[in-house]
């Protein structure tokens, strides 16, 4: 009889124990996980902007942009421009990665771009005065918000 209580107590415990494990009903259950939320993709704008700001370089200006910016440019000095429009705004955007750099270096920014604008008729560059209005133009139109 002593063998039979005990077996029949410890299938009770185990019973016991077992249940406990198993219910969610009670307030020592752990609480289950809630799924992650599907990882969204952000728009292509939203990359372009992500990367222009990491790396100081702005992506391809649309139609209107560029437009300005060679207008800006043709208005300080045609020679800038010489026929070379894709050239300029390359150019240009590698000037903003400067201004991006060193944004309180006003001097700095102009002598990337007298350095960086040349044109077969001026191979040293444009002059202080005239590097100067090119990264305004620059900055303006192309990397307003650096």
């Amino acid at each position: 009889m002593k063998r039979t209580s005990t077996t029949v107590l410890t299938a009770l415990v185990l019973a016991a124990a077992l249940t406990a494990c198993s219910s969610d009903d009670g307030t020592d259950a752990a609480p289950k996980k809630k799924p992650l939320p599907a990882p969204s993709t952000p728009s292509p704008a939203a990359v372009a902007d992500t990367e222009a700001t990491a790396s100081g370089i702005p992506p391809e200006p649309d139609a209107a942009k560029k437009l300005g910016y060679l207008r800006a440019l043709n208005n300080i000095d045609p020679d800038i421009v010489h026929g070379k429009e894709d050239k300029a705004v390359d150019r240009g955007r590698n000037q903003c990665q400067t201004i991006h750099n060193f944004p309180e270096d006003k001097p700095k920014q102009a002598g990337m771009a007298e350095l960086r604008f040349t044109s077969p008729s001026h191979p040293g560059g444009f002059g202080k005065l005239k590097a100067a209005q090119i990264v305004e133009a620059v900055h303006t139109n192309l990397c307003p918000t650096f």
